[in-house]
């Protein structure tokens, strides 16, 4: 269960909202030649644009994360990655893309057939929890079974769970899961906010 309580915000619809206006006026074209699909689903440009990116923040240069214990570079993105290398902001993004769409969203939707199903904010959740813990901990997590028996907002707030690192709680994963900080939306919180 949440530490806090987990509520929609105005910051949480108007993220929504502004991807949905965003894909209708074609700001987002760009996004579609990473589907397999004509389109990209909006909650992956959700999960993308108003999660990922300012949660993990961008990084040029490979560094070592001393709580994953591995290198990783650009917007979190560990595969494949070395001391000393290097990206453009460019690469980045389209690494980002790539490992989202293929790698996340795909595999998280072929364990859970009824994430179709989810609003748009509970798949774009769902997408970067999965992200950050891991799509093999997500396909057993209870969050997942939530999303299995349609109990959205249960999902959300089982989601939250995610929030140790070293066996410990750590103050800025319950604020990534939750209801985020000054600057950033939390994953709970954005799931709510589309209910």
């Amino acid at each position: 269960m949440p530490i806090n309580k987990i509520t929609p915000t105005k910051r949480g619809r108007a993220a929504i909202a502004s991807v949905l206006l965003g894909i209708a006026s074609g700001s987002y074209a760009i996004y579609d030649r990473y589907a397999t699909e004509q389109k990209m689903d909006p909650a992956v440009i959700l999960a993308v644009e108003k999660a990922i990116m300012p949660w993990e923040g961008l990084v040029l240069k490979s560094h070592w994360d001393p709580f994953a214990k591995i290198w990783d570079i650009c917007y979190g993105e560990t595969k494949g990655i070395g001391p000393g290398m290097s990206k453009t902001k460019a690469q980045c993004f389209d690494m980002l893309l790539r490992r989202v769409h293929d790698d996340y969203y795909q595999k998280i939707m072929e364990c859970s057939p009824n994430l179709a199903k989810a609003p748009v904010s509970v798949r774009a959740s769902m997408i970067t929890g999965s992200y950050n813990f891991g799509v093999g901990a997500w396909c057993r997590s209870t969050a997942k079974g939530r999303i299995e028996a349609g109990m959205w907002r249960f999902a959300c707030e089982a989601q939250t769970a995610f929030n140790k690192a070293g066996g410990r709680i750590v103050r800025g994963l319950v604020n990534r899961r939750e209801m985020g900080d000054a600057w950033r939306i939390g994953e709970a919180e954005l799931c709510v906010s589309g209910l």
